[in-house]
């Protein structure tokens, strides 16, 4: 394993890693663990960077996550907190303790249903609409930094491709939309 940036316990290059992958099992494509690779170690460095902004408006991943359900689910931006659980694939446990974090935070509120008293809804505030808005911003500016290199119909195809990907994953492993464990 070689030097990648003069820094001791750097990560080792995607070649370097395939090289030691294919001299510990011959049966290895190297193609295919490029790509898979370099998708993880993608995936890694973006979501770094996405904590980072997200921590720089004073929120977590975990609260964004929460956030953007409430958006998607559309207005008036309410949803049970069993449904935002089975959402984000958390145990009951875990999504009332980020609820608990999230209401004391002012991001969401959470009420009694006026029509089910046994129902409680989760609902977005204004000020977690707008820290939802910012994080956005700051998502599509590092975003489009990400991709500047690519034309518009590279982009097209990647996202093309990528998408099969996700439909084939999806279709394979139905159940793994969520977490192995509570990230919290």
């Amino acid at each position: 394993m070689g030097e990648t940036d003069g820094s001791i316990g750097s990560e080792p290059t995607l070649e370097e890693q395939i090289a030691a992958y294919q001299r510990e099992f011959q049966d290895l494509d190297p193609q295919v663990e490029k790509i898979v690779s370099a998708l993880g170690r993608l995936n890694r460095r973006m979501n770094v960077a996405y904590g980072r902004q997200t921590a720089a408006l004073g929120i977590t991943n975990a609260d964004w996550e929460v956030l953007k359900a409430l958006v998607l689910s559309g207005p008036p931006y309410r949803m049970g907190p069993s449904d935002l659980a089975k959402r984000l694939g958390l145990t009951p446990a875990a999504m009332t303790h980020r609820i608990d974090r999230m209401v004391a935070e002012g991001l969401v509120t959470r009420e009694r249903d006026e029509s089910n008293r046994v129902r409680v809804i989760v609902e977005l505030t204004p000020d977690g609409r707008a820290k939802w808005l910012e994080a956005m911003r700051l998502a599509s500016v590092f975003e489009g930094d990400l991709l500047q290199d690519l034309s518009p119909e590279e982009r097209t195809t990647l996202g093309e491709v990528l998408t099969r990907l996700l439909r084939r994953v999806e279709h394979a492993q139905p159940d793994a939309g969520g977490r192995l464990t509570d990230l919290d």
